[in-house]
C-alpha cells in the first residue's frame, strides 16, 4: 500500500501533532491523565481498554514525552503515569476538542462540560491570538502562511494569500 505521507506533510506542525495524539485511545488516555488518573489499572478501568492497547499507547505516550513513568511502588514494581510539561500544554487542545463536540449538540444532551472550577459555572473554551486577543475562527482573517524554516514544498503550497474555499481554508 503506497504511503499517504507527502513531503510537506513531514514538516507540517498538523501532521506531525496528529502522528503523536491522533489515534482514538491516545485522546481518551490524555484526558483522563488531565482528570487526575495516573495508574494504569485506573486508565483500563475507566476507559475499558485492554490491556494490550492501554500498553502500547502508555509506551508511545511516554516516547513522545507526554507522559512520564514514575515507579509508585517497589515491592511488586508498580508504575504512575505522570504528565510531562509537554503533555501538559495539550490540554488547551482537548478542551478545544470537546468543546467543539458539544457545540453540535444541545445543552441538555451534552454529557461532560467545562466549568469554572470556583464559580460552578460552564465557560466557552475559545482559541484566540495571545497579543490581540482576536478569535481565531475566521478562516478568511487568519491562514496558514510558509514558516520561516518551510521546504520548497511547503512554500509552494503556502504560495496563495487567501483560502482556496470559504469552507474552512486551507490547513498544514
Amino acid at each position: 500500500m503506497a504511503s499517504r505521507i507527502r513531503a510537506e506533510d513531514l514538516e507540517c506542525p498538523l501532521s506531525t501533532t496528529v502522528q503523536h495524539v491522533g489515534e482514538w485511545w491516545t485522546l481518551l488516555i490524555l484526558h483522563d491523565a488531565f482528570d487526575g488518573f495516573t495508574r494504569f489499572d485506573q486508565f483500563q478501568e475507566n476507559l475499558g481498554i485492554s490491556t494490550s492497547m492501554l500498553t502500547a499507547r502508555l509506551k508511545t505516550l511516554v516516547a513522545d514525552g507526554l507522559l512520564e513513568r514514575r515507579p509508585y511502588q517497589t515491592n511488586p514494581t508498580r508504575h504512575e503515569y505522570v504528565l510531562t510539561d509537554l503533555g501538559r500544554s495539550l490540554r488547551p487542545v482537548i478542551v478545544t476538542l470537546a468543546a467543539w463536540g458539544n457545540s453540535r449538540l444541545d445543552p441538555e444532551q451534552r454529557s461532560m462540560i467545562l466549568v469554572d472550577a470556583a464559580a460552578g459555572e460552564e465557560v466557552e473554551p475559545v482559541v484566540v491570538d495571545a497579543r490581540t486577543g482576536n478569535r481565531l475562527d475566521d478562516s478568511r482573517a487568519y491562514v496558514f502562511a510558509a514558516g520561516p524554516a518551510a521546504s520548497p514544498a511547503m512554500r509552494a503550497r503556502y504560495i496563495r494569500t487567501t483560502p482556496p474555499s470559504s469552507d474552512g481554508g486551507t490547513t498544514g
